[in-house]
């Protein structure tokens, strides 16, 4: 992993997520929300320390491992529902879970979103504000013969559905690959922030994309804006994860600088202050304002040239880390996300 400054914090509103390293002991201040740990072992949902763990094996063939820690604030209060490991702090809600392997990815999906669902609405933290997904063989088929990225999505899309969640509510989410353990998710909601959803105008919104890739579309969008509304806070900007798309195809096919390079175009384009104000946003963004930064990379023979043309793009004052592991298309050779912890207004 690539960490230009160690430990470093980005702040959102009372929420802040750095990059810790994997194997030192997070601190149980009361103040912790929630950690992910990016290794090669698969561990929880569980509480440990007063706060949300889990455990997903990300690192492949470069062993580069790290703990995302999210800290808030505020006191948290933690629990868990349904097999779900939650904390909250009265504006953030942070909840993980697992789903286990299963022949039928379909109906495991939307039950488990559902118990997510129903979370969200006991502990009243309406707006979702960010979701991470990672599959494990996602490219392969399941125990029925389908494709289990695809299988997945439809019963995500399933669950949005039966909540009646309208396209404009769809928010901002990564689906990547993971070595072991089933379908490992996690997501921050908000209790009164508003919450702005964002498309790009290069891309076909997700939820939109053509039958061929899938009976139900993905069920995301390519960003989330959240505006605390609250004094002295800044507003902030979640970059879902990012790939080598035009339209709905994939270009640059085999090409991984290629694909990188026009990956990096796609969220230019997307935080550019011309596709904000499409939505009434006052923002004069770029890629050097991306912190917290995470790197998908497919094969680890192609991390060294991924880090050199990304470092070359993002601030050498982001904390950005590098993942190898499967995407969502056979095709796609990396994929980025990352937050804009503090969106500035355009001159």
């Amino acid at each position: 992993m690539d960490r230009t400054i160690m430990n470093s914090t980005t702040s959102l509103a009372g929420l802040d997520c750095s990059f810790d390293d994997a194997a030192a002991e997070v601190r149980p201040d009361g103040n912790v929300l929630g950690v992910i740990e990016y290794s090669n072992r698969v561990g929880g949902p569980l509480i440990r320390d007063g706060y949300p763990h889990l455990a997903v094996p990300m690192s492949g063939e470069t062993g580069e491992a790290f703990a995302e820690v999210w800290r808030t604030t505020a006191d948290v209060t933690n629990g868990r529902h349904k097999g779900l490991a939650y904390s909250y702090d009265g504006e953030y809600l942070f909840c993980c879970g697992r789903i286990q392997e299963d022949p039928d990815y379909v109906t495991a999906t939307e039950a488990t979103y559902l118990a997510a669902f129903e979370l969200i609405d006991l502990l009243d933290y309406p707006n979702v504000v960010r979701m991470w997904n990672m599959v494990e063989q996602i490219n392969d088929t399941d125990g029925l013969g389908h494709n289990v990225y695809t299988q997945f999505c439809r019963g995500r899309a399933q669950a949005f559905e039966r909540r009646a969640v309208s396209e404009n509510l769809i928010p901002a989410a990564t689906c990547v690959g993971n070595h072991g353990g089933g379908i490992a998710f996690y997501f921050i909601a908000s209790r009164s922030a508003e919450v702005t959803n964002i498309e790009n105008p290069r891309q076909v919104p997700a939820y939109r994309y053509p039958p061929k890739y899938g009976i139900k579309a993905p069920s995301f969008a390519r960003a989330t804006y959240l505006s605390p509304g609250r004094p002295h806070r800044s507003d902030h900007l979640f970059v879902s994860g990012t790939a080598s798309i035009i339209g709905s195809e994939t270009v640059h096919g085999g090409d991984v600088e290629r694909q990188c390079i026009t990956t990096l175009e796609n969220i230019s384009v997307l935080i550019g202050q011309e596709n904000l104000a499409q939505y009434g946003i006052d923002a004069d963004l770029s890629l050097k304002d991306l912190d917290s930064v995470k790197v998908y990379v497919k094969h680890g023979v192609d991390v060294t040239l991924v880090r050199q043309i990304c470092s070359g793009a993002l601030s050498e004052h982001a904390e950005v880390a590098y993942v190898n592991v499967d995407i969502c298309r056979d095709d796609l050779l990396v994929e980025i996300e990352g937050i804009v912890p503090a969106v500035r207004p355009a001159d």
